[in-house]
């Protein structure tokens, strides 16, 4: 009896925690529910998020891909169709890579490469090369397409500036059936897992044209000598490790790669092109490269166009604010060493004022004979200096009493170099300072640059930017 009495007493136990658990798991499966039907939103809310938002790939199931990663070199064994143009002569500065497919309503790809060669100068021209992937199966349509191309840009097919580009159908992977993440409808999942594979067979024939690659889509609008802009900006950034250097905010619009990563990311994207799409794949491979940050460039050099999306033709009116289409002033910002003896906040760090990136230098309240210093790796000559200080949000974070200052004779190690004399070239006003003609002023080659801070203030001291802009570099 007692031990009848022990077993339904066990029996019982076991019920309360078969029930228990049941509870517990359903519980768990609403929550679930609910954030499944939290996280899905409507197509055009998630382009708008795509910035700013972290989306995850299972780790456990691709660690083994993500260690292989590095060694995804070679390029994908695909047979490619020319269209138009042919095999280019020689290697490039930039090449830009654009993908097409038809469109339910309206077309613009021809306006974006018009766009391309009419903002290029005719120097600039000779250090690029256009891809264009037409990459609907509709055979018809292709046709079409390249009859158009060859009409209207004729000329920079000849002068091997332009191809067009095929990959049949038997090369794709299957587009059917696929898992459909972010509650996304069939015909979405099938889109955006095509659209990651026409992609990736476009960065794996741009992969030995250029020194650097750019993906531009096929509605887009350039700014004025754009090639020049990017060229300043990659030669501000040498000595320093990226993988993504981005000219606009929107999409897959204006991210530029170094050549030489395009066989991995075309890699990547197959992997796993019927997970996300395509930008948010982006930020994960950046991400797996060690650039945790956004490098992001502003003004932006490339503008979407389109009013009609080419899924449905649904309509798409996003923009970037940051574009200016007409020809600005970048400045040069050549290589330097970057030091302070202020008390930096957190990680907004010196090496944060000395670029175009929308970030900044921010110290504690300074003290006179503070300063912020610019050792140039080698003696230049500089046109024109501007700096500017405090921010919309923080007008008061501004050097209230400071000068700029040059100097020469550089003296120490490369750890601690530093000039021995200094010109003063003038006083900030209203925290900002700026100087022209330099070059007239200065008549030895400059090898450092320094903010000084001529009395104290309470308030502490955003640099926002410095931008430096060169005459012709010395002969040395």
């Amino acid at each position: 009896r007692h031990n009848l009495k022990y077993f339904d007493k066990m029996r019982c136990l076991r019920k309360r925690s078969a029930v228990s658990f049941l509870g517990i798991l359903v519980v768990c499966l609403l929550f679930m529910n609910l954030y499944i039907e939290d996280g899905y939103v409507l197509e055009g809310d998630k382009q708008l998020i795509r910035e700013t938002t972290t989306h995850q790939l299972n780790p456990e199931r691709y660690v083994h891909s993500f260690k292989d990663l590095s060694n995804f070199s070679g390029s994908i064994n695909i047979s490619y169709r020319y269209l138009a143009g042919t095999p280019l002569p020689r290697k490039r500065y930039l090449t830009i890579g654009l993908s097409s497919v038809k469109r339910k309503k309206g077309n613009y790809l021809l306006e974006t490469i018009k766009s391309i060669f009419e903002q290029s100068s005719y120097e600039e021209l000779k250090e690029i090369a256009v891809v264009v992937q037409l990459a609907d199966f509709d055979s018809a349509w292709c046709e079409g397409m390249v009859q158009d191309i060859s009409q209207k840009f004729a000329h920079h097919i000849i002068a091997g500036r332009l191809i067009v580009i095929h990959v049949p159908e038997d090369y794709y992977p299957v587009l059917d059936g696929l898992k459909r993440n972010y509650n996304d409808p069939e015909d979405r999942v099938k889109f955006r897992s095509k659209q990651n594979v026409d992609y990736a067979f476009l960065l794996n024939f741009c992969a030995n044209l250029s020194d650097y690659y750019v993906m531009l889509e096929d509605d887009v609008r350039c700014s004025k000598n754009f090639l020049t802009a990017v060229k300043k900006v990659v030669t501000s950034r040498e000595g320093s490790y990226w993988v993504t250097l981005e000219f606009s905010k929107l999409g897959y619009i204006g991210k530029l790669y170094h050549s030489h990563d395009l066989p991995r990311l075309a890699h990547f994207l197959l992997m796993f092109y019927q997970e996300m799409p395509c930008d948010w794949l982006l930020i994960h491979f950046r991400g797996l490269l060690a650039q945790k940050e956004v490098i992001r460039f502003k003004p932006s050099l490339f503008q979407h166009m389109g009013y009609y999306s080419s899924y449905k033709g649904a309509e798409n009116k996003l923009k970037d604010d940051d574009f200016e289409e007409e020809s600005f002033d970048i400045p040069d910002n050549p290589p330097a060493n970057l030091h302070t003896n202020m008390n930096v906040f957190e990680n907004y760090e010196a090496s944060k004022a000395y670029s175009s990136i929308d970030e900044y230098f921010w110290g504690k309240a300074p003290s006179t004979g503070d300063f912020y210093g610019i050792v140039f790796e080698k003696p230049i000559k500089i046109s024109k200096i501007k700096v500017v200080t405090g921010t919309e949000d923080r007008q008061n974070d501004i050097l209230h009493h400071g000068a700029l200052e040059v100097g020469e004779k550089i003296v120490g190690s490369k750890k601690g170099r530093k000039c021995t004399t200094y010109l003063r070239l003038g006083e900030f006003k209203n925290g900002n300072f700026e100087i022209t003609d330099v070059e007239h002023k200065v008549l030895f080659d400059i090898n450092c640059m320094r903010i000084l801070v001529t009395k104290s203030q309470k308030e502490w001291l955003i640099i926002r930017s410095i931008s430096v802009w060169t005459s012709q570099t010395p002969n040395q």
